[in-house]
């Protein structure tokens, strides 16, 4: 008795129903009709003989069979899609496409300067950038969405591989009219946490910023409104409050135009670690070493171009 295989394609569509739980999104996403994913799917249910899918006119449901087999098919997605990096892996290093996630605390300030290089230096390379929070990106690339991340470190990644590329210092930015003058560098004590105001929950320049400052009333105690960094710069030029930003954004000129200044945090905890992560065992990995490489030079490069 043979065993009814599902195509890769019937797998695509399944995932791509779980992730939008819309059938007119997920055939967006996958380039067909809605008609023709929706069949699919059904195929897929008719020849395994379960159902995977509670259909109504407004929800989309999953029976609880139908998780475990999505959550299959994003690894058998992921190792099809492996096959042909090894293929291209064994050509020339960086061609092709490469879908990279990069969180908003860093994607504004670094790719700037890492783009014409790569344009000028690998001409050859697709590169797709993705834009999200720390947590999105570990699942996009968990999942097969992205091929690599680049973010900020510590955070709990899980098991993958890591390149650390540089340290970024973080400071406390504040009016330059502040009447309690702060020093040449900030102790932690002299945050004032009602007047602390931080990135929400999701960003995890958030947490580097409350373990810089050492303080665990401050995590009660702060302000905790801006959806981005330069929200939160908007605020402290308005007088609201006084923020941490990395050195990245400041060189990158988040400031500029503001009567804001900024000081260093005197923390052995006032910095993170910009790292580019892909997962264990990628048959890309010397692409994605190369990549570190190319990332860690247009930082230096960004740095040296400031302080000249």
């Amino acid at each position: 008795m043979s065993t009814y295989m599902p195509t890769l394609k019937q797998l695509q569509y399944l995932v791509a129903l779980k992730e939008h739980e819309h059938f007119g999104r997920a055939a967006d996403a996958t380039f067909v009709t809605q008609s023709t994913l929706s069949a699919g799917i059904r195929e897929l249910e008719s020849l395994i003989g379960v159902t995977l899918v509670e259909r109504t006119r407004r929800i989309v449901r999953f029976t609880a069979l139908g998780e475990k087999i999505v959550e299959k098919a994003h690894r058998v997605l992921r190792e099809a899609e492996e096959l042909a990096a090894i293929a291209q892996a064994s050509g020339s290093p960086l061609v092709g496409e490469m879908r990279m996630s990069v969180i908003p605390t860093i994607a504004p300030f670094l790719l700037p300067s890492l783009l014409p290089r790569l344009r000028a230096e690998r001409p050859a390379l697709q590169l797709y950038l993705r834009e999200e929070t720390s947590h999105a990106a570990l699942d996009s690339l968990r999942h097969g969405h992205a091929d690599c991340v680049l973010l900020a470190l510590p955070f709990p990644c899980g098991d993958v591989e890591t390149e650390v590329l540089f340290d970024d210092p973080l400071y406390v930015a504040f009016p330059k009219d502040d009447p309690r003058d702060p020093p040449a560098q900030i102790d932690p004590e002299m945050i004032d946490g009602n007047r602390l105001l931080l990135l929400e929950d999701g960003h995890c320049l958030k947490e580097h910023a409350l373990a810089a400052c050492n303080r665990a009333e401050l995590r009660t105690e702060a302000r905790i409104t801006g959806t981005s960094l330069h929200t939160l710069v908007q605020m402290v030029d308005n007088g609201l409050g006084v923020t941490l930003l990395p050195e990245m954004a400041i060189r990158g000129g988040i400031l500029a135009n503001t009567q804001i200044a900024a000081r260093p945090i005197r923390s052995l905890s006032a910095h993170r670690d910009i790292a580019l992560i892909w997962r264990r065992n990628s048959p890309r990995e010397s692409d994605f070493r190369l990549m570190a490489g190319i990332l860690r030079n247009a930082a230096a490069m960004q740095r040296e171009a400031v302080a000249a």
